[in-house]
């Protein structure tokens, strides 16, 4: 294990720390080599044969320059690497890290670890405006303490109308009443704020992180994050990005140079004003509203289902055809904790049916919902729906039912605001002032998926432990659905009701994280909660 700090920093917090904690080794070249070669023999070649002697290594450098050129990568996905990430910013992690398929990591949850003071990304500035800097985040972390005051009453009387045995041990579930409340107190958080994760990709995609680190929103850090990642892989293995390639300079990404013929890459009001009215007109009163789909979705799926099986549409009509992939009585990979429809030759014909939703979450919500690797979205340019002097902000049911708290909330966040907005004054880079954005910010998007993995989204998603932006946007599409291919739609409901239907008790797989209402008795309509 190694570990690297980059010292030379634009920034006054400290740097991200990145540890290589598990990966190939100093193998990692030759295997790439290895499989390549193992393509056109008649045998495995071993990742030691190919650097066995100088000939081999002969062979085996110039194999690795040729594949490369020629884009012939796959053969860099063998090589994995595990890093540990302390220090980098929630933004960076939305922006970038978490903003494509190729990954998978382990954070640490805001909704259930409390955030302390000064846990925060600090750039290098002017002293007026450093000054200006450190005040917005300590008041962003004094009202954050006060809101998880000002709201454990609240969840309190709402934890124990759910669990009435409970309220005679309040001691017992101060913790977890407590963490209710912070679930909701973070919003007014800044999206600098830090985290830390393990965070494992392929060596192809450290290859893409690497020639596209300079992008837009948060092109220092994610540049200074990158370089400490290939910088440990390079500890183990000097030769595995002997080919690398220069990251693109930010000017040169799609992104800026669309900007700049826009003339919008400065934040700027009245065109970001006129684009955030178009967007909220067309969403309407919905967080998630369904604007494409394909219109004979049902019949596609139920041929998908008879060509596996290679049935007539007389021996599995279509709507037996449906009732055998999306019922659990009839499909019992449905209530398997394991996720095992994309791995059904049956199940996989869910993917013909497809849509899309305009969507409108928190920067904390959409940083979950982004997880979803296989519902892609079209995620804004943050500084692009910044309006200077315009609060904009979601705002929890949990906070509007607090008058206090809510009071507290929009004051908080007119603070934050009238903060960025002096350091955009002070020509502050973009990318350094809107670190202060709360996670309450909105992010306005399409996302785009197929039922297979929507139904897999839902599911999860409908269960009320899951995040509450997130719960509410799938009660919302699920109906949706229901309105456009009630076929499709029939089985979708919280994991205890597909279990249920399944035949499998318990019918809550959380165990003690169980919400307390009995959702399986209510149907998609009825959902209601508050915490």
């Amino acid at each position: 294990m190694v570990t690297s700090t980059l010292a030379d920093s634009p920034f006054e917090s400290p740097p991200s720390k990145v540890t290589l904690t598990h990966g190939f080794g100093s193998q990692a070249f030759d295997n790439s080599v290895a499989t390549a070669r193992t393509c056109y023999s008649s045998r495995i070649i071993s990742t030691e044969e190919v650097a066995k002697d100088e000939k081999a290594r002969e062979l085996r450098d110039r194999i690795a320059r040729e594949t490369y050129a020629a884009g012939h990568h796959t053969t860099l996905q063998h090589a994995t690497f595990q890093f540990a990430i302390e220090r980098v910013s929630r933004q960076a992690l939305w922006s970038f890290l978490h903003a494509h398929p190729f990954y998978n990591s382990e954070q640490v949850s805001q909704r259930y670890v409390e955030v302390k003071p000064g846990n925060v990304v600090v750039p290098r500035l002017p002293a007026r405006e450093a000054a200006t800097y450190a005040a917005a985040v300590e008041e962003s972390a004094a009202c954050y303490q006060a809101l998880i005051e000002l709201l454990t009453p609240k969840v309190s009387a709402e934890f124990s109308r759910i669990f009435p045995g409970r309220a005679r041990q309040p001691e017992k579930w101060a913790l977890a009443i407590k963490k209710r409340a912070q679930e909701v107190a973070r919003y007014v958080l800044p999206i600098g704020t830090f985290a830390h994760l393990y965070h494992t990709v392929s060596g192809l995609t450290l290859h893409r992180y690497h020639r596209l680190c300079q992008q837009l929103d948060v092109p220092t850090e994610t540049l200074l994050l990158v370089k400490a990642m290939v910088a440990e892989v390079n500890r183990a293995d000097p030769l595995y990005f002997e080919h690398i390639e220069d990251p693109l300079p930010l000017e040169q990404t799609l992104e800026h140079r669309c900007l700049a013929e826009l003339g919008r890459l400065r934040v700027g009001g009245t065109a970001a004003r006129a684009y955030l009215r178009e967007f909220d007109a067309g969403l309407g009163p919905y967080r998630s509203k369904l604007v494409d789909y394909k219109a004979n979705a049902i019949a596609s799926v139920a041929q998908g289902a008879r060509d596996v099986v290679g049935a007539t549409r007389l021996e599995l009509p279509d709507e037996a055809a449906v009732e055998r992939l999306l019922s659990p009585k009839l499909n019992p990979y449905l209530g398997e904790a394991l996720v095992l429809t994309t791995v059904s030759k049956l199940t996989r014909a869910l993917a013909h049916a497809h849509y899309t939703f305009r969507k409108k979450l928190s920067h904390t919500a959409d940083s979950q919902d982004q997880r979803h690797r296989m519902t892609p979205a079209s995620r804004p340019v943050l500084q692009t729906h910044f309006v200077p002097g315009e609060v904009d902000a979601v705002v929890p049911e949990l906070i509007e039912a607090v008058p206090e708290a809510y009071d507290q909330y929009r004051q908080c966040l007119e603070g934050t605001w009238k903060a960025i907005g002096r350091l955009l004054e002070a020509k502050v880079p973009e990318e350094m002032a809107l670190y202060l954005l709360p996670n309450a910010f909105p992010i306005r998007f399409h996302e785009s998926g197929d039922l297979l993995n929507l139904h897999h989204k839902w599911v999860h998603r409908l269960c009320y432990t899951a995040q509450e932006e997130i719960w509410r946007a799938s009660v919302e599409e699920t109906l949706q659905l229901r309105q456009v291919h009630p076929a499709l739609a029939r089985h979708i409901a919280a994991p205890c009701t597909v279990r249920k239907e399944a035949g499998l008790s318990p019918f809550c797989p959380e165990g003690p994280r169980y919400c307390g209402v009995p959702v399986w008795k209510l149907d998609v309509p009825e959902y209601r909660r508050l915490i």
